[in-house]
């Protein structure tokens, strides 16, 4: 009904996915992933080969596109080009017999967030891509009855120099009007700066879940662990003896313990947290210097420790050590247990 908060949620074999009203979520993973896919089937295009598709614990998977009350805004900008800005964002209003004062009124209020209110009765086609992208996201958000928001990679053909204002704005529209929205993307930043919870994929799954800063701290799998962060995290392989492990024959301490049942256990911590230290101590290991690269205000340090390949980024001002071997430390609350590939879970 018109005015109710909207839930999308595909339920299969597995666990359902459940995309709370009111929030924007951001898919990401490689390409053939899936991420297009579900945006299809979630908007009626696709039908899904098993499951359900539920608005609000209605089954809306046999009903077609036009019956879901699903805006989508996709990679290149689908407006009317005749039209004037104002005529764009008021035509899914006039569809729906809006009366004119209303229409008014609403179109007036999403031009405003949007910028545009200065430019509504400009023609379309003489706008540039990132406003007429715009125009194609406002009519998404003049509709009250909309259940979700589609969104598929939008800024791709957007400058890059604009592309930092517009993730802005897009995050500042979707807290203003609250729409539950649904957000595919390549760019882990993008998905990161734009969106409340991000859901990385991998072969039509959901690998993680989660808040960027969850994602980022704490990734489930190392497959996430490897997907998300520039550098990659560390994923470094230790070794087990007596209850205890190690990495190149000294003792490591992490967050907390790796069972005994393990089969193969590794020690994971983000670039970020790598230290370069100049004595000794807990958690210190040798590390022979490989390469560096430029990331602009930060270096990142490729490093051979206990023959495997560790990352350090570190600020431009600190430099690069001066000897090719140096110590590097792992701080035992940023150092977490892998084992068998997924993270062990804090008892």
């Amino acid at each position: 009904m018109t005015g109710e908060p909207k839930t999308a949620r595909s339920r299969s074999l597995e666990v359902p996915w459940v995309f709370e009203a009111g929030k924007t979520y951001a898919l990401v993973g490689p390409s053939g992933c899936g991420k297009t896919t579900l945006l299809n089937i979630l908007s009626g295009l696709v039908r899904p080969s098993q499951g359900q598709i539920l608005f609000d614990g209605a089954d809306v998977t046999a009903l077609p596109t036009k019956t879901r009350n699903i805006a989508q805004v996709f990679q290149f900008p689908v407006i009317y080009q005749s039209m004037t800005v104002y005529e764009n964002l008021a035509f899914p209003l006039q569809c729906r017999r809006w009366d004119k004062a209303r229409i008014d009124a609403k179109v007036h209020q999403v031009a405003e967030a949007l910028d545009l209110d200065g430019r509504l009765e400009q023609p379309a086609r003489r706008l540039t891509a990132d406003d007429k992208q715009l125009i194609s996201l406002g009519r998404g958000l003049v509709r009250d009855d909309v259940a979700a928001v589609l969104m598929d990679e939008p800024l791709t053909v957007i400058d890059p120099q604009l592309k930092h204002s517009l993730r802005r704005k897009i995050r500042e529209i979707t807290e203003q009007f609250r729409p539950t929205v649904i957000y595919v993307t390549h760019d882990q930043y993008e998905a990161m700066s734009i969106a409340q919870e991000v859901l990385v994929m991998k072969d039509g799954r959901a690998m993680q879940q989660g808040t960027p800063e969850q994602l980022f701290e704490a990734h489930s799998s190392t497959y996430v662990g490897y997907f998300i962060g520039s550098p990659a995290m560390n994923f470094l392989t230790l070794d087990r003896a007596q209850g205890r492990v190690s990495l190149g024959g000294r003792a490591l301490t992490m967050a907390w313990d790796i069972p005994e049942s393990t089969t193969e256990c590794q020690v994971g911590i983000r670039p970020e947290y790598v230290q370069i230290v100049a004595e000794p101590g807990p958690n210190a290991f040798p590390a022979r210097l490989r390469d560096v690269r430029d990331h602009g205000p930060q270096r990142v340090l490729e490093m051979d420790v206990a023959g495997q390949l560790m990352r350090a980024k570190v600020p431009r001002e600190n430099g690069i050590p001066g000897v090719d071997e140096f110590l590097v430390h792992l701080p035992r609350a940023k150092a977490l247990p892998y084992a068998d590939g997924r993270l062990v879970l804090h008892s």
